[in-house]
């Protein structure tokens, strides 16, 4: 084969493959592009100021209109204790904010701005999500407004401890990049649906990074709206999770590996006004086990408030039925 027929041949093919490469780069860039411009005139920038003892210092933080009628969805974290809050609009619009309501426990809270012409995000089903699929935060960086970065879903279904301490449940990992400040923006799909609202990173880690799932915030903000926090229940017992011993296990003929030692009883509270006795190892919740205090978290839902539970708990290797009434926190300080 002559030498200039076979480098032909060579450059042909080098042509293709780089024209092919362009082809996926464009198809990425226009994913990107398509997803931003539709999720990003609904992103703000969140101003806050009020926070500490001397009401002297400020933060910032992003969010996005989940509703034409002004409701913006961001972080708890970025709101909480805030005296004065501000948003400012994609295009430059600068408006108060007033916090309707807030929820640490998944650190999620809902403001509400009072201006016309608004574009609302579109929410999607973070339930639908796969792991490697394509998605894009929106936010507010160190202050450098409407900024985009790409990258996937790395791991769905984590589980990521709020500053209150409860578990989020069913977090999106991603490694698009986020920085302080891109608290409460959203986390889109190359359709500009909103699938998670950005909440963490873990200082020190590259390409670690989390959102708090928006079928959790579809639960959460209806609630916010109507109540300004979320109602759950309280039994008024302090625990630790403990291993249940093998002898009481193979006895009770029972299944369990852990449950919640407690260690605390609070006067006046449901747990005591059921006869729950410090050392008793709780294991069951109606029918539901309870391995972990975060299991007796997940329990006391809304739904329990008011309503006798049947709670076993193991004392002295023996299996006892306790009758509890979860009551609100707030209901219980004011007794």
């Amino acid at each position: 084969m002559p030498a200039a027929f076979a480098e032909g041949i060579f450059y042909s093919a080098m042509s293709a493959t780089n024209a092919s490469d362009l082809a996926l780069l464009d198809a990425y860039s226009r994913a990107v592009i398509e997803g931003v411009e539709k999720a990003s005139p609904s992103v703000v920038h969140v101003k806050v100021s009020g926070h500490g003892r001397r009401g002297d210092s400020s933060g910032t933080g992003s969010g996005f209109i989940f509703a034409p009628d002004g409701f913006v969805l961001t972080n708890s974290h970025v709101v909480r204790g805030a005296t004065r809050m501000e948003a400012v609009l994609n295009d430059g619009r600068r408006c108060p904010a007033d916090l309707v309501g807030d929820d640490p426990d998944t650190d999620l809270a809902v403001l509400r701005i009072h201006e016309s012409g608004l574009h609302a995000a579109r929410l999607g089903d973070s339930a639908a999500l796969r792991v490697g699929q394509l998605v894009i935060a929106i936010g507010n960086p160190l202050g450098f407004e409407c900024t985009v970065t790409a990258g996937v879903v790395s791991a769905v279904g984590r589980s990521l401890r709020s500053q209150s301490g409860r578990l989020i449940d069913d977090v999106i990992q991603t490694d698009a990049a986020l920085n302080p400040g891109n608290s409460g923006g959203p986390l889109v799909t190359a359709q500009g649906e909103v699938i998670g609202v950005n909440t963490a990173i873990i200082l020190g880690a590259q390409g670690l990074c989390f959102a708090t799932p928006v079928n959790a915030a579809q639960y959460v903000v209806p609630r916010l709206i109507r109540d300004g926090r979320i109602r759950r229940g309280w039994l008024g017992i302090g625990g630790q999770n403990q291993k249940v011993p093998p002898h009481a296990a193979h006895v009770l003929g029972m299944q369990a590996e852990s449950g919640v030692l407690v260690i605390s009883v609070e006067a006046g509270s449901p747990a005591e006004h059921a006869g729950f006795q410090e050392r008793d190892l709780l294991v069951e919740m109606e029918g539901a086990p309870i391995a972990s205090i975060d299991d007796l978290h997940k329990q006391l839902t809304t739904e329990r408030i008011g309503k006798a539970s049947a709670i076993v708990v193991i004392r002295h290797s023996e299996r006892v039925t306790l009758t509890a009434v979860p009551v609100e926190p707030a209901d219980a300080m004011n007794n």
